[in-house]
């Protein structure tokens, strides 16, 4: 038996974060995985999408190439390379999170860790054989899976999640995608670009429902621009593996209409991995399909903390890294700050991408929370009609003390656009602030403060 100050279960981007800091903070810390390092987001998630996406982005940047000056030729599209460039991106990555949970002296341990009391983990080693650790503090960061319905339940060959769906080398004609979060957009704006037939379905009204509506509408148009199919605010969906074919039955205006694809994916949700785990044995509580915890993220059982997707939304990644981080700091003695969920930003790496934090003009509207609208279309930009990148707009939200109640940002670089907002909302900085900072010109980014200034009637450029 080996004894160990922190033993985290679990090495996606929160577990092998918490471990990093729990060892900067002197602790003799373990973790465990059953699979690679870097857990869904690195191997099957947010880097292997990210790498498929820039080749889909590249595809539609060639139609602008003339205009620039540059005469080029598309010969042809080859999807398994692209696919084979994300696989061995993620390996690659993955091999440098290894070399980090070394050179923190944290001690790795392949295979699938069960908790046999609060303080005792049983690890069935991959290679064979069972490894008993001891850990005063236990931080469990075990992900989470596909959500299932009926009639939407994914069989891995022809109905398909976003993990079978990034290692696909061979892509279908046709594919019909059942939800139209970030999963769903973004794989609809790959497999589009590489020539696949695609047709969204999704329940709410909207492409990307849980982001402002003026974002979403700008996907929309996007999306019909290049081709995609959209079914929005369908009444009931379904989907069913005929052998040769899928068949997505959807309610659209009262009346149910069949669709056939060579394949579906199924994009509707995750819920927690808190199956087969000992969190019952141990007493650990869940609440709907994912574990319970407070503001430092510790579970009922004191000792115990749960991170990541698997204590509850937001499903994100950097949400997870930065809930490690408070965990191992908690259990440290140290006293860091509870994580605060409307500062944490929302990202869609489509094209035109999709960025937020904050509220959307509706639920601002719900509440009742007085506030000014400033919004300014890229079209109206330098950097952006320089570089040929006019798709989109930033959109900010301040109330009446100046606060920034949301932000929304669509275009070519809004992912990295958004960091300067999530800034601003987490120091509490007023609209004065961002006029008394300068930005540079030209970029992109000198719109964050015009937006805001928009807002309080005293645009410059716009």
């Amino acid at each position: 038996m080996k004894n160990f100050d922190v033993v985290v279960i679990g090495a996606g981007p929160g577990g092998y974060v918490a471990a990093i800091r729990a060892s900067q903070l002197g602790k003799k810390v373990a973790i465990v995985e059953m699979d690679k390092m870097g857990g869904v987001c690195l191997n099957r998630g947010c880097i292997p999408t990210k790498a498929v996406l820039k080749s889909a982005h590249s595809v539609h940047e060639l139609h602008d190439f003339k205009e620039l000056g540059i005469n080029v030729e598309l010969k042809g599209l080859d999807g398994s390379q692209a696919v084979k460039r994300a696989k061995g991106i993620s390996d690659k990555i993955s091999k440098g999170v290894e070399f980090l949970m070394k050179k923190n002296k944290i001690e790795t341990f392949n295979g699938f860790g069960t908790l046999n009391d609060k303080n005792t983990i049983e690890v069935k080693l991959s290679k064979g054989g069972v490894e008993t650790l001891k850990a005063t503090n236990i931080i469990l960061a075990t992900g989470a899976h596909y959500r299932a319905f009926p009639g939407l339940e994914h069989d891995g060959k022809r109905l398909i999640g976003a993990w079978e769906a990034i290692k696909m080398e061979t892509l279908p004609k046709s594919i019909g995608i059942i939800g139209a979060g970030a999963i769903g957009v973004e794989f609809a704006y790959f497999w589009n670009a590489f020539g696949v037939d695609v047709h969204i379905f999704e329940l709410q009204k909207n492409l990307l429902p849980i982001e402002d509506e003026d974002s979403s509408k700008e996907v929309e148009r996007a999306y019909k621009k290049y081709g995609i199919k959209l079914s929005l605010g369908v009444e009931k969906v379904s989907a069913k593996n005929n052998g040769n074919d899928v068949t997505i039955t959807a309610v659209e205006n009262g009346k149910t209409v069949d669709y056939k694809f060579e394949m579906g994916l199924i994009a509707v949700g995750m819920t927690g991995n808190i199956d087969g785990f000992g969190l019952d044995k141990v007493g650990v509580k869940t609440d709907r399909g994912f574990v319970a915890v407070n503001d430092m993220y510790q579970t009922n059982v004191p000792n115990i903390y749960a991170i990541g997707d698997l204590a509850g939304p937001p499903l994100l990644a950097h949400s997870a890294s930065h809930e490690g981080v408070i965990a191992a700091e908690h259990i440290s003695g140290q006293h860091p700050h509870a994580l605060d969920k409307m500062n944490i930003p929302g990202c869609t790496y489509c094209q035109p991408q999709v960025a937020s934090v904050g509220y959307t003009e509706k639920a601002l509207k719900e509440k009742g929370i007085e506030y000014k609208v400033g919004k300014l279309p890229f079209q109206a930009n330098g950097k952006a009609v320089a570089s040929n990148e006019t798709a989109g707009f930033v959109k900010t939200l301040i109330g009446k003390h100046g606060e920034l109640l949301g932000a929304h940002i669509v275009g070519t670089h809004a992912t990295e656009l958004i960091h300067e907002y999530v800034l601003f909302r987490t120091m509490e900085g007023i609209d004065e602030e961002i006029f008394a900072t300068v930005h540079p010109h030209p970029t992109l980014g000198e719109f964050l403060a015009e937006s805001v200034m928009a807002a309080k009637g005293r645009a410059l450029n716009f």
